[in-house]
């Protein structure tokens, strides 16, 4: 009996050793040349939504989202944590919140990515708790040039931080406690949008004090190893100042204010960092700081200066390596040019942050096809009244088909996405020794609203699947086929078969072989249709 007992209790204590290995928790892994989240063992898509900033703080409000987030075929809500109410008095901590959302999370089948508004958000420290607040003296702010207070805790205070990193570990042992098991929560986001208004820098004595003081050796050292492919902004600011090795900010930087932001950026990195270790060394889930992307011409200042932009990534890169990735926001219209910005070798793509618009569907198609993304997700996600009809709902539809066939290709160069408007109607693939000539749906002149000045934006991705064979996913695109092989220049359609997946197989619906695909000219998607296409070419002269 006693031996029974003692190998059950051997039996308990290995169990738990292995539900604790950090290898068994979420994190993320490379598959070729992406990086992909690990959840359960298993390389998960996030098809996410992020919740309005209130919303969480209210689980009476929140009973009519889950039902939503099922319509829209939500898989992973970006939900806020606030500090102000996670520690309403100093270290007196209330999980209540949390609690419910993670019970009504896995309710209803959704991960958790949970967003830590910690110091800042949004620049501003709006949900600090009013014992942090009302204690200016013991926890300082930032200062504008003249001299003036601003809502934004100074990153420089010992007081500040140790106060946020207290919090933070406590909500992340509480997680631990709570749910390693389950592992509801799947990833982090620590502190939200952070940078500085109105000024480039804060100008607080002790902020005035570090400016003064030699730049670290440790950035000096980043700069000189990634000399080569160092963003051109923070390159050009070092080599018109003489690539200095040592030095102050302005010897070093140049005195102007794109110096300004480059060191405000790397005492917010250091914070971050410092607050990400923390809750590292209790649960060590993958972690992201996120970005109010800045506009053309503006001056740092005008925008949220010193957040992780991807004109100064490298300082963040440097001053927070226990990130692991920068993740953009995007309320602005030239998503390509900012993603092609954030798609680094050491930075992956997630959007945790994008107006919730039609033309978000699209925009999903092309971020997990083109870059290999980890996954998506429009803001205020639940604003929605008719969350069944919403186009994102039926793109995410079509992706949550997808997911697998999506996961095992990313990184092998065997997918590849394509996004449309008026301005840009056309896109070239290639893939398998074909070359894909992917066009807007409008293009084909048939639909009377061709002739509208403006067309709505459409997009989709395309996977090889075998030698000859591709499955084509999107909305409002025509397709058009050619070979690559000099002996036989000229591709053909075998057929095009539309369908789904059910359960992870394929089932195949109508064969497409007529006026669908133009007898045998093209495949297509009409524009307000999203859809699934099996494609199989051979080649002739």
């Amino acid at each position: 009996m006693i031996r029974c007992y003692c190998q059950i209790l051997l039996f308990f204590v290995a169990f738990s050793a292995t539900a604790q290995s950090p290898a068994n928790l979420p994190h993320l892994q490379k598959q070729g040349n992406a990086t992909q989240l690990i959840v359960a063992g298993k390389p998960f898509l996030m098809l996410g939504g992020e919740l309005g900033n209130s919303s969480a703080s209210d689980m009476s409000y929140m009973k009519s989202v889950w039902p939503k987030l099922q319509q829209m075929h939500v898989n992973t809500v970006l939900t806020p944590v606030y500090w102000e109410l996670l520690e309403p008095k100093e270290g007196k901590f209330d999980f209540t919140l949390v609690d419910e959302l993670i019970r009504d999370a896995r309710a209803h089948q959704i991960k958790l990515v949970l967003l830590w508004f910690g110091s800042w958000k949004n620049s501003m420290s709006c949900y600090v708790p009013d014992w942090v607040k009302t204690d200016t003296k013991r926890f300082p702010r930032a200062q504008n040039k003249a001299g003036q207070g601003q809502e934004i805790l100074t990153p420089f205070d010992k007081n500040n931080l140790d106060a946020d990193v207290k919090a933070f570990s406590a909500l992340m042992r509480h997680i631990r406690d709570t749910d390693e098991r389950q592992q509801t929560v799947i990833m982090i986001q620590v502190e939200n949008e952070i940078g500085m208004l109105p000024d480039a820098r804060d100008h607080s004595p002790v902020a005035n004090e570090a400016f003064r003081q030699l730049v670290p050796k440790t950035l000096l050292q980043y700069l000189q190893t990634n000399k080569t492919t160092l963003a051109p902004a923070v390159l050009e600011a070092w080599k018109n100042a003489g690539y200095k090795t040592s030095g102050s900010w302005d010897d070093v930087f140049g005195k102007s204010l794109a110096t300004d932001e480059i060191f405000i950026a790397w005492h917010f990195a250091q914070y971050a960092n410092r607050v990400t270790e923390a809750g590292k060394a209790i649960y060590a889930l993958p972690m992201f700081v996120n970005a109010a992307l800045n506009r053309p011409n503006v001056k740092p200042g005008d925008y949220p200066s010193g957040g992780p932009l991807p004109h100064i990534i490298d300082i963040w890169k440097a001053g927070a390596p226990a990130l692991d990735f920068l993740s953009p926001d995007f309320y602005n219209p030239d998503f390509k040019h900012w993603n092609d910005l954030y798609k680094r070798q050491d930075n992956p793509l997630f959007i945790p942050e994008i107006k919730f618009e039609p033309s978000v569907a699209p925009k999903a198609f092309y971020t997990l096809g083109h870059y290999d993304g980890m996954g998506f997700s429009p803001f205020s996600i639940e604003s929605t009244d008719k969350p069944g009809e919403e186009p994102l709902a039926k793109s995410y539809s079509v992706l949550d088909q997808l997911s697998p066939v999506i996961l095992a290709s990313q990184g092998k160069r065997l997918m590849d996405g394509f996004l449309f408007d008026k301005k840009t109607t056309t896109d070239t693939v290639r893939l398998g020794d074909y070359t894909f000539l992917v066009k807007h749906d409008y293009t084909l002149g048939w639909s009377p609203k061709a002739k509208d000045e403006e067309w709505p934006m459409t997009g989709g991705l395309i996977i090889q699947t075998a030698p000859d064979e591709f499955t084509v996913a999107g909305t409002g695109v025509v397709i058009t086929f050619s070979s690559d092989k000099p002996e036989a220049p000229i591709a053909g359609i075998v057929r095009v078969d539309e369908g789904k997946y059910v359960d992870g197989k394929w089932q195949p619906g109508r064969r497409l072989n007529g006026d669908q695909d133009h007898q045998g000219r093209h495949v297509r998607i009409p524009v307000g249709e999203y859809g699934i296409q099996k494609v199989k070419l051979y080649r002739y002269r």
